[in-house]
């Protein structure tokens, strides 16, 4: 393998990790990401150019207390084609197509089908365990494999956050509302009627990512 080669090959590994990255925190300014991966300030910025010349990434203003507002820099929507998309051009045609062959009824019943086998398979899952920060974990650890990249967050009035990071289905649940209602149940149902959900955040309205306020 030639010298340019393995270069090239260093410099795709990198700016992958970027996208996972920001992907995982949000926007970042280049010290934070040249503190994550120990690379100077221009290097990170020559690997941030290469992908907002890819139309991978962009940058934005944030305001700070005090000083010049902070140069942030954040995923597009052409970066989700690095992340799970539950085959979205597939999902999309077949849930046209059951609306067309059995209405808006008919898909509502099909959606209460999968919905009650997701349940049965997470509450296996999920055991007996009463302690609603083990259960969400699990939870968690269930949805990351099916690509949410999920996490529980704790908060300091108590309460807990569920926070996806990615939607694998999200143009499949744009094309049915009912997807994203039946996960809030699907929630609501594993979790228990000892705690109270609420979804804040909502990728589909224009969030970051999809956020549950877990209370018991």
């Amino acid at each position: 393998m030639s010298r340019n080669q393995t270069t090239n090959d260093v410099s795709t590994s990198t700016r992958r990790a970027i996208i996972n990255l920001l992907k995982e925190q949000g926007g970042m300014d280049v010290a934070a990401l040249s503190s994550r991966f120990s690379l100077s300030g221009m290097a990170i910025r020559q690997h941030l150019n290469g992908l907002k010349e890819e139309g991978l990434v962009t940058n934005i203003e944030e305001a700070r207390p005090m000083g010049r507002p902070a140069k942030l820099w954040i995923l597009t929507p052409a970066a989700n084609q690095f992340f799970p998309n539950g085959y979205s051009d597939l999902s999309v045609s077949l849930i046209n197509s059951m609306k067309e062959a059995f209405g808006i009824e008919g898909l509502d019943k099909l959606l209460a089908v999968r919905n009650k086998k997701m349940q049965e398979q997470y509450l296996q899952h999920l055991g007996d365990s009463s302690d609603v920060r083990e259960r969400l974990e699990k939870l968690a650890e269930i949805r990351t494999n099916e690509g949410y990249m999920a996490e529980v967050k704790e908060q300091e009035d108590g309460s807990l956050l569920f926070i996806e990071k990615h939607c694998p289905i999200c143009e499949a649940a744009a094309a049915c509302t009912g997807l994203c209602k039946n996960e809030l149940h699907l929630f609501k149902t594993v979790l228990g009627n000892k705690v109270d959900i609420e979804r804040g955040e909502y990728i589909l309205a224009g969030g970051r990512n999809c956020v549950y306020r877990i209370r018991q």
